[in-house]
């Protein structure tokens, strides 16, 4: 049911959505920290709506479609605005286009399979690239004048996000091919199929 507790929580990244671009829009510091704690919030709950929905048996239909979805919205959000307000340092704006890039090609390769009852499970090294991802996003999204605010200022916060956002990009792109592969071996094997229902 949409009102289970997994389900309100996959919810809840998309409502967080909007607080986050009215969070980083503001630019000022307390609004950039107030950013990356709504964004890290966020991202945790990825992991407790799984884990609870599994741990109480009740995976719904529901929770399967929303939640992959939930996902991409809060990263592909936050990696807009750190690029639209001009918040990504150095040349950190090639690991976000492989990010986005690869959530869009996994995303496609999903929908075909699902149209052939295919599933596509997620990896473990997929499951790293998400901790590396949400942790830069959560960094970048603070920066410098966000640390400020709770005195970490000392720390080279927007360098530790970037140096993670290439981490997590290079391990998309291992990923998305893996993906990529697993994909074309369904479609591969599909196409005889494909080309006998063409025949008249």
């Amino acid at each position: 049911m949409p009102t289970d507790l997994p389900n309100l929580l996959t919810v809840s990244r998309i409502l967080a959505i909007p607080l986050l671009v009215l969070s980083v829009a503001l630019r000022e510091p307390w609004a950039d920290f107030a950013a990356s704690m709504l964004f890290s919030a966020a991202a945790i709950t990825d992991y407790f709506d799984g884990k609870i929905a599994r741990d109480r048996k009740i995976v719904s239909d529901f929770g399967r479609m929303l939640d992959p979805i939930a996902d991409k919205l809060l990263v592909g959000a936050a990696l807009m605005l750190l690029a639209g307000f001009d918040r990504l340092p150095n040349w950190a704006l090639l690991p976000a286009i492989v990010i986005m890039l690869r959530e869009i090609l996994v995303s496609g390769l999903r929908e075909y399979l699902a149209g052939l009852n295919v599933g596509l499970p997620v990896t473990a090294l997929a499951k790293w690239k998400t901790g590396f991802q949400m942790g830069a996003l959560g960094l970048l999204l603070a920066g410098e004048s966000g640390a400020r605010v709770v005195g970490l200022d000392f720390l080279p916060i927007s360098l530790i996000g970037e140096i993670m956002l290439w981490t997590a990009a290079a391990l998309t792109l291992v990923t998305g091919w893996d993906y990529w592969v697993a994909g074309l071996h369904h479609v591969s094997r599909d196409t005889p199929h494909l080309e006998s229902t063409k025949r008249p």
